[in-house]
């Protein structure tokens, strides 16, 4: 199916081609990228895009020995095809298999690791100083697009960059006019005057009316039209950052990217300074479906190719995104107060139909995680009550703003912190590992851990309820499969309630670990505590339980390390009781992709792995008494 894609087993092989052949083979590259998305699932728009501009990249740089490095990530399938991870394709986001972004250790062709974005400008200015200071001679190239142009890291690498006159990095801007949701902002605004060229249209236009009285000079007029852009179109941004811009220019067109990217070479070689190409695309090309809805195909499941994306005639169990986004419209229905932020996460944070209904209390500020922590921290001061949807790993992008601006203020902004814990197929960079430990470290923070779908919804109104920052963290998915009550009743702040009442041992879960301890307690006749809140603990319940029982055991889908079950340990320290405790979390380690329930179950996080912990350093404690009735929660 794929004769000239499968004689290229890296980028060596495809320079060998006549430029002739570029074009066929980026034609089977991107028939296998959808086929091979399509039976295992990942991103398959953006992905869609990027095969022309990667063909070209690889063509004309001579990788790896000059340096490609990739903002996001998720755009790299071609890269990974084309760099000798054809075969592997299969294993795509598995356990043990391919990685879904760049990763060093798995190709010298991936030469930064990335799933965040807009770190591509910074790295490839490191590498091009590098090379410089230690008189190598190689390239540096910058792929950046998505949406990440927006964030301020990106700003601040061509700020820095702008004043290495002689260094040999070219930033590429794949302009799709898309993030993950539609753009927004300024800069898309300015992106998009740039493409429509009204001043250079409005020019070529008085051109030929002058030019036709003498019909040579017209024609070569239109002979040179590819380049007059250059000469009309006023200084861009880009140019006074100290960049040489060069585009726009369409970036399917290998015969016009070939030779761009040719003499853009030529320049960085010729000392000519830091260069910026301004390359058009559009997500999901070549595939109908995905270029008309490239965000119900950013990232995909498997499907069938030929029928698109289908939906399931079985009905399935809420997710906790989709229980945000309905306490979202309905506290705001609720509370005029209420304004919803997100930095470009709509689809993922559940806020769609939030948009739909209130559209202006409704700001996605873009892919600029510091700035959307501030702006919320700015409305709070006016009176109004800012609930931020972000995932729990782009939270940390926003840390010092987190602390300086909402905490140290003491403003009453709910984080709803979505993917906390393992997220599956998209590995350790996406992981929400980390924010029990770096949010209960900070004063006037709350952090709430709700068991299932109900106490979800329940929590974010005790969240919202409060004068001060809240977060409410939940995972990837479905959970329990509780279903939430209608209402906007809360739960009583900082409060946990008793599960199954047992002997010997007592297991305090945070979050929806709640059900697997359960189950474990049914074989181990331990109690089961449902802590519900990482900070405020329920302190008066913790030393209820502990003065009742021999032993204590924490379970957390977060990094044990400063976690809930440290939390747990410093609560009994200062309080004088010496009791052994069982931290049962996630390891002091990364973890990679693949399904979510192995994944749990590899960190000793599932039923059979708590039962079995507990086994090991309790054995001696242990009962199998039948459970009492819970006693009622000290709520």
């Amino acid at each position: 199916m794929y004769p000239l894609l499968e004689t290229i087993q890296s980028p060596a092989d495809l320079r060998k081609l006549p430029r002739t052949g570029l074009k066929p083979l980026a034609d089977e590259l991107r028939a296998f990228v959808l086929d091979s998305v399509s039976q295992t699932g990942g991103h398959l728009s953006s992905n869609l895009g990027t095969v022309e501009l990667t063909v070209a990249l690889h063509y004309v740089f001579n990788t790896p020995e000059d340096r490609l490095v990739w903002d996001v990530g998720h755009q790299t399938y071609p890269h990974k095809i084309l760099t000798g991870r054809r075969e592997r394709m299969g294993s795509l986001r598995q356990f043990g298999g391919l990685s879904g972004f760049p990763r060093r250790d798995e190709s010298e062709y991936d030469t930064f690791g990335t799933a965040h974005s807009s770190t591509s400008i910074s790295a490839a200015l490191g590498m091009a100083l590098a090379a410089q200071q230690k008189g190598e001679d190689r390239h540096a190239v910058a792929i950046i697009g998505d949406g990440a142009m927006s964030a301020g890291m990106a700003f601040e690498a061509l700020n820095n960059a702008g004043v290495h006159d002689h260094c040999k990095l070219l930033v590429v801007l794949n302009d799709n006019d898309m993030s993950i949701s539609p753009p927004v902002g300024a800069l898309n605004r300015y992106l998009a005057q740039l493409m429509s060229g009204r001043f250079y249209a409005s020019a070529k236009h008085v051109g030929k009316q002058v030019l036709r009285v003498a019909p040579p000079l017209l024609e070569l007029a239109k002979r040179l039209e590819s380049h007059a852009k250059g000469m009309v179109v006023p200084a861009t941004l880009f140019e006074n950052f100290g960049f040489n811009y060069i585009g726009p220019i369409d970036g399917h067109d290998l015969e016009s990217l070939v030779p761009t990217l040719e003499n853009i070479k030529h320049l960085m070689d010729g000392n000519g300074g830091p260069q910026f190409l301004h390359v058009v695309t559009k997500k999901g090309q070549g595939y109908k479906l995905a270029e008309a809805d490239p965000i119900a195909y950013h990232g995909p499941g498997k499907f069938d190719p030929a029928m698109g994306l289908q939906k399931s005639s079985a009905p399935a169990k809420q997710t906790f995104t989709q229980v945000f986004g309905q306490w979202l419209c309905d506290m705001a229905e609720h509370d005029a107060r209420l304004v919803g932020i997100t930095p470009a996460m709509r689809e993922g944070s559940g806020m769609v139909e939030f948009h739909k209904r209130f559209p202006g209390r409704y700001h996605d500020v873009g892919i600029a995680e510091q700035h959307a922590v501030t702006f919320a921290a700015g409305m709070a001061c006016e009176g109004l009550k800012p609930v931020v949807a972000i995932y729990s790993t782009f939270l940390q992008r926003g840390y010092d703003q987190l602390i300086h601006d909402v905490a140290l203020q003491n403003l009453p902004v709910v984080f709803a912190l979505d993917r906390a814990g393992l997220v599956g197929a998209d590995g350790a960079t996406h992981a929400g590992a980390y924010d029990i430990p770096y949010l209960r470290c900070i004063p006037n923070m709350s952090v709430a851990c709700p068991a299932d779908e109900r106490e979800c919804r329940k929590l974010l109104s005790s969240a919202f309820e409060q004068d001060h920052p809240v977060a409410v963290r939940y995972p990837r998915g479905a959970g329990a499969g509780v279903e939430p009550e209608a209402g906007l009743e809360s739960l009583p702040f900082g409060k946990g309630e008793i599960r199954r009442e047992g002997a010997g041992i007592a297991i305090l879960a945070f979050g929806t670990l709640l059900y697997p301890a359960l189950q474990a307690a049914e074989k181990l006749g331990a109690t089961v505590v449902n802590m519900r809140w990482a900070k405020p603990l329920d302190t008066e319940l913790l030393l209820k339980v502990a003065a009742s029982h021999e032993a204590l055991v924490t379970v957390e889908e977060g990094a044990i390390m400063g976690g809930a079950g440290s939390a747990v340990s410093e609560a009994l320290q200062a309080a004088g009781i010496n009791k052994p405790v069982l931290q049962l979390g996630l390891k002091d380690e990364f973890i990679e992709h693949g399904d979510h329930a192995k994944l749990l179950a590899m960190q000793g996080l599932d039923a059979a792995g708590i039962e079995a912990s507990v086994t090991a350093r309790f054995s001696t404690l242990l009962t199998n008494k039948p459970a009492k009735p819970a006693l009622k929660s000290v709520a």
